[in-house]
């Protein structure tokens, strides 16, 4: 499948997810097989500034919590979808500082401001745009955040390529993503329902922090790590029973970390 076709299944998936107002296995129970995102969570609910509306249950991460974020900060947020980490991290900037969240999907574009609408906030913003060709200037940024998102992109140097551009000279990201160790299946690599579920998006652990750096990136960090389970239910979807056994055998494991790096001046 070419990059484009994934960029729409994605796309569709994740508007459906924006008029529905929830991830589809986050409340309703509706999976039918396909990924349960709640298995990705994190809690939101005790961060300053969350915002019950924006929060669909899609991250695999607390990145605000990590980004050290400073008052009067420009923030980029990177497939922002309906804005809960954007409204984190505007508690952290306060009024002098500015909020910017980058959405691939019209629909997300629409609930979020939606959602910023309510609030009354003045320094948020929300954009449309591919995260390979960010419609945004460089050199911008003081920090990028983002959840459970760059695995989502096809070509993930390219992503980071961008997120290097635009941010300033000493500006940092903190981003929370799926990463995995061993030998994944083909299974898995290759479809295109798992990968909208942010699992065969996934690229090796060791690569991901390889791209980082050959992108200029320096002090790459792993913040925080944890494995996530999913059942043998889900998986034999996508892939036969002797690839499974053979992932388990290999030590394998699919990962949510989050990484932090820095754009030296």
């Amino acid at each position: 499948m070419n990059p484009q076709d994934l960029k729409l299944i994605v796309q569709n998936k994740y508007g459906q997810i924006a008029e529905n107002n929830t991830s589809c296995c986050g409340d309703t129970g509706c999976c039918d097989g396909e990924v349960d995102y709640s298995v990705f969570n994190d809690d939101y609910t005790g961060q300053l500034g969350y915002n019950k509306d924006a929060d669909l249950g899609l991250g695999c991460g607390l990145p605000t919590e990590f980004a050290q974020i400073k008052e009067g900060h420009h923030v980029l947020d990177l497939g922002s979808g309906a804005g809960n980490d954007c409204f984190v991290a505007r508690t952290q900037t306060g009024d002098s500082g500015k909020v910017t969240g980058l959405d691939f999907t019209k629909a997300m574009i629409k609930k979020a401001n939606e959602n910023l609408e309510k609030t009354g906030f003045k320094n948020i913003e929300f954009v449309q745009g591919d995260i390979e060709e960010m419609p945004l200037p460089d050199a911008s940024f003081d920090v990028v955040i983002s959840n459970c998102v760059l695995n989502l992109v096809p070509d993930k140097q390219k992503a980071f390529s961008e997120i290097f551009r635009v941010l300033k000279p000493g500006g940092h990201f903190s981003i929370s993503d799926v990463v995995i160790v061993g030998n994944f299946p083909e299974g898995l690599k290759k479809d295109a329902e798992m990968y909208a579920g942010c699992v065969s998006g996934a690229i090796d652990k060791d690569e991901y922090i390889s791209i980082v750096k050959r992108q200029g990136f320096s002090g790459i960090t792993v913040q925080t790590e944890k494995e996530i389970v999913l059942s043998d239910e889900t998986l034999l979807n996508h892939v036969t029973p002797d690839e499974l056994e053979e992932f388990k055998q290999s030590g394998g494991g699919i990962f949510s970390i989050t990484l932090f790096a820095v754009k030296m001046g």
